[in-house]
């Protein structure tokens, strides 16, 4: 039997954006995604 959830999919995602911008650690971690993504992209158009 499935488990219901009593919040909603926005509510979750509202959530844990909440609990990631009270992370440091978690903002180091997604900005250095991000750089590699660019440098990625930048790489394959040139």
């Amino acid at each position: 039997m499935r488990k219901t959830f009593s919040k909603s999919f926005e509510e979750l995602v509202a959530e844990n954006k909440k609990q990631l911008l009270n992370d440091p650690d978690a903002l180091r971690k997604i900005e250095r995604k991000l750089e590699n993504k660019q440098v990625d992209y930048s790489k394959k158009i040139n």
